[in-house]
């Protein structure tokens, strides 16, 4: 009887090799870059508490009302699905009392899968990955453009084309209002150009209309009010002083001053960056500072600032790059049971020098090892029958260049090592 075939969910996707190679040489970019400027690595659950981002995302925002993947377990508790990683981090932070372990600042990196439940389009699922940083207990401008600094700097590292940054402030809760007032009455003298979301969310969350990408709500906000006309001066202190420092560190920025971010929770400095390759959903990282939400999640009153990157849209702009060293670059096939022994040694004494290796065990014949070995992709073979096994020797065969020859185990390790560009490796 045929068995049922199962595919995977909508809205999600198998990451599969060669690009699971990619998404490696990303992540590993990022642990290296990141702990340069000071970042540790955080790994929280992927749900939480349904209460943790009702009260840290807002319950007005698109996420919470509408995205969040809500369930009640066994024992009655009400838990989501994680639709982002800054309330987690902080969540984590204030359960395990990090302020006692060390001063501030505190600096924080996290990588990993997310959800919501939205309409699956190009780059955007409802499984998705992300990249991010906190920096918490910092307050100075200063910090806010090292963290955008951070963001450009990895875009460019991992090879993203036509970087933009767009920066704004969306002020504080004292200048806040009284251009939410503002918007508010402007939104309702244009209501019926608005779509019907922006009609909802108008008199509640006035801020979110600026977001909207539908091309009739984009004409209105073109009048709209800009908040710079209700700046408090701490908030214009703070918005010019992040500037400075952005020259200072060589960022290039354009101001975007109807810029907002999709979360209740930021206040001041907002940013997003935006690649080549994507459309008109051409944002690849965003992110702001959110001072007062670590207070909100019962922890202490310190400032935070942080960006998140969705991994499937920068996989989607980076080029394709060619590998230093194949995937698999060395397959050994012993011919006999005998050899077998003799082809574990080679692959542990080649693996140690840092290269892709592995035994065809249950090869049959030359013919179909090499036919295996083509169809891997693989660089070289080994093959080690019963004349190789007598007289203590390998036959080398380079499968770029269709040649072979029979060198002792040292030879071909040389040989191997040049070839792939790999002879400052220590034995």
């Amino acid at each position: 009887m045929t068995g049922k075939t199962y595919q995977a969910p909508r809205g999600t996707s198998d990451l599969l090799p060669p690009a699971s190679e990619r998404w490696a040489r990303v992540e590993a970019t990022t642990r290296t870059l990141f702990r340069l400027y000071g970042f540790q690595e955080i790994r929280t659950p992927i749900f939480e508490a349904r209460e943790l981002f009702d009260r840290g995302i807002g319950e007005m925002t698109d996420i919470v009302e509408k995205q969040m993947y809500v369930f009640q377990d066994r024992g009655g508790d009400w838990l989501a699905l994680r639709p982002e990683g800054t309330a987690s981090v902080l969540r984590a932070f204030v359960e395990h009392h990090l302020d006692q372990t060390m001063p501030p600042p505190y600096r924080y990196f996290y990588i990993g899968p997310m959800f919501r439940h939205e309409r699956p389009q190009r780059g955007r699922y409802r499984q998705f990955h992300q990249i991010g940083v906190e920096a918490l207990g910092e307050s100075a401008p200063e910090v806010d453009a090292e963290v955008i600094a951070l963001g450009w700097e990895f875009l460019r590292h991992v090879g993203a084309r036509g970087i933009q940054v767009e920066l704004n402030s969306i002020g504080c809760p004292t200048c806040r209002l009284p251009y939410q007032g503002a918007l508010r009455a402007y939104w309702q003298a244009h209501a019926d150009k608005l779509c019907p979301d922006c009609r909802r969310r108008m008199d509640r969350n006035p801020l979110r209309v600026l977001d909207c990408k539908n091309e009739a709500c984009q004409a209105v906000l073109q009048g709209a009010p800009v908040i710079d006309d209700y700046w408090c001066n701490p908030c214009r202190t703070h918005f010019e002083a992040v500037r400075s420092a952005l020259a200072a560190l060589d960022v290039p920025y354009v101001r975007n001053a109807r810029l907002v971010r999709g979360l209740d929770y930021y206040m001041r400095t907002a940013f997003e960056m935006t690649t080549e390759g994507l459309g008109a959903q051409n944002a690849v990282l965003g992110g702001g500072r959110y001072d007062g939400l670590l207070r909100a999640l019962g922890g202490p009153d310190w400032p935070g600032i942080g960006f998140a990157i969705g991994m499937e849209r920068l996989m989607d702009v980076l080029p394709e790059t060619a590998e230093p060293v194949p995937a698999l670059a060395v397959m050994f096939l012993p011919l006999t049971e005998a050899a077998r022994g003799a082809a574990l040694q080679g692959v542990q004494t080649v693996r140690r020098l840092g290269i892709p290796t592995w035994a065809r065990m249950d090869v049959g014949s030359v013919k179909s090892g090499l036919r295996s070995a083509y169809r891997a992709g693989v660089r070289f073979v080994v093959i080690i029958g019963e004349d190789e096994l007598r007289a203590g020797q390998w036959t080398l065969r380079d499968m770029s260049a269709s040649r072979q020859e029979t060198l002792s185990p040292k030879e071909a390790v040389e040989a191997i090592r040049r070839a792939l560009g790999l002879d400052a490796l220590e034995t």
